[in-house]
This record gives structure tokens, C-alpha cells and sequence, in this order.
């Protein structure tokens, strides 16, 4: 891959330089919520409806290497169902390395919890992400269920039975600011949502997003696919691009804080 300056000179990434270059922010007291998404160039988020269709090499590499920096990964029920989502599996000595460097990872290199928000708690529980979560080389922790109070017991029943832990933060609906402060309360404040479209959608517009890593994928859809975020209302967010990196099959991998 290489990195465009002032979207002029390119040079060449390093392992290490792409862990530098998304680094969290150091010395964090709340949680930094940073949005990855995958596009076409006509804007779909979706290739016969799933996110994974649109991916590159260059794509998949940025994507390792966010979830090696995440405290947890924040994912829509809907995104776990229609991407058939299992744990995050992540490499214990990479973790170990970014945490002594101070911008991600996890001091005994554990991987990052996978957290679902879910008004319904309508989660298959015999699913990848239940049923794999001791298959990622190092010491795991249990998904998170966010939650409601008026989502049926049995199903919250089922969902803890098979190893999650399952959170109520909220009585018919999870607020985009109380699922941030149950993984607060976890320490867990390098957060990376992963969609879909009406999570990140929700988070942008309750002002908790503070940057988007947004890859374009050098391909036209057209169809009918949805973009990266939806929500009741329109809103505007300012963004400024902290970088822009090019791969050489055209994939642009552009990195946007909120200004």
C-alpha cells in the first residue's frame, strides 16, 4: 500500500506505520468511537447484501489491523445476523506490542469483546459468535448483549446460557450514549463499530462518532444497496481527513476525524 501526502507523494506502509497511523488517541477518559466501513465508488455499502462483497486485500488488512487496536468491536444485531458474525480473532503478541506503544491492543493480549446492540436480544445463541468464542488463541471474554428490559426473558436467558453476558441499558430501546457507558463502565473506551448502517446511523446522529474509517472499494454496483448510515433525520457532521491511503489495485482507505 502506499500513502498519499496532501494527496500528492506516495510512500510506502509498513506494518508498523498502518498501526501508527490508526492509533487511538492516548490517555482516553471516555470512549473514542471510530466507525469502519466499506463502499463502492457509487456509494453502496453492500454487495449482494453483505459488507464482505466489497472487500480487497488492502481492505482486509486495514480491517485486521483496527480490531488488533479496539478495546471491543460494536456491532447491530442485524449485522451479526446478515454477516453471520463470529469473535474477533486477533494475534496475542501484535496486542501485547500496541498496548506497550500506547495507541491500542491489550496488555495480556486478549482479544477484543464483540458487543451487540439489540433491543430485542434477538440473537441466534447456537451462532458463530457464541459457539466460537474459545477458538481465538488467547484468553477470551464474553460477548456483550446490550440490551432492554422489555426484551423477552428467554431469549436473554438463552443468550447468557450460551456464554454472553447480557446487559439491560434501557427499558424498550438502547440510547446510543447508554451502550457507550456500559462498555465505560467495562474500561473498554477504544471502541470500533462495524455497523450496520442504522447503529452507526444512530451514533453519528447522537453526536458520539469521532472519526470514520471509510475504504472505497474500485468497483461500480449500481442496485439498490443501502449506503453506510441511516437514520430518522438529516443531520450534518463536519469531518477533516486525517489520511489517505491508496493500494495499488485503486483501493482508497481514507481515515476522517470529526472536525
Amino acid at each position: 500500500m502506499q500513502r498519499i501526502h496532501n494527496a500528492i507523494q506516495l510512500t510506502g506502509l509498513t506494518d508498523d506505520d498502518l498501526a501508527q497511523l490508526y492509533g487511538y488517541p492516548s490517555g482516553l477518559d471516555r470512549p473514542w468511537v471510530r466507525a469502519n466501513f466499506v463502499s463502492s465508488i457509487d456509494g453502496a455499502a453492500t454487495s449482494d447484501g453483505v459488507s464482505g462483497g466489497l472487500g480487497t486485500d488492502a481492505d482486509h488488512q486495514v480491517f485486521a489491523m483496527l480490531r488488533e487496536l479496539a478495546d471491543v468491536v460494536l456491532i447491530g444485531a442485524g449485522t451479526v445476523r446478515a454477516e453471520n458474525y463470529g469473535p474477533a480473532k486477533t494475534d496475542p503478541a501484535l496486542r501485547r506490542h500496541l498496548h506497550d506503544l500506547g495507541i491500542g491492543g491489550n496488555r495480556e493480549g486478549a482479544p477484543p469483546p464483540i458487543a451487540v446492540v439489540t433491543a430485542s436480544a434477538a440473537l441466534d445463541a447456537a451462532g458463530r459468535l457464541f459457539t466460537e468464542a474459545g477458538d481465538t488463541g488467547a484468553a477470551t471474554r464474553a460477548p456483550l448483549i446490550i440490551t432492554t428490559a422489555a426484551a423477552p426473558a428467554d431469549r436473554k436467558r438463552l443468550l447468557a446460557e450460551a456464554g454472553a453476558e447480557v446487559i439491560e441499558a434501557g427499558d424498550v430501546a438502547v440510547a446510543p450514549h447508554d451502550a457507550l457507558a456500559v462498555l465505560a463502565d467495562r474500561g473498554l473506551l477504544r471502541v470500533l463499530c462495524e455497523g450496520g448502517p442504522h447503529l452507526f446511523g444512530d451514533l453519528l446522529e447522537a453526536g458520539c462518532v469521532d472519526e470514520l474509517c471509510l475504504t472505497t472499494s474500485p468497483v461500480l454496483i449500481g442496485g439498490t444497496a443501502r449506503r453506510i448510515s441511516l437514520s430518522h433525520e438529516e443531520f450534518r457532521t463536519s469531518m477533516t481527513p486525517a489520511h489517505i491511503v491508496l493500494a495499488d489495485d485503486g483501493t482508497m482507505l481514507t481515515r476522517w476525524v470529526r472536525s
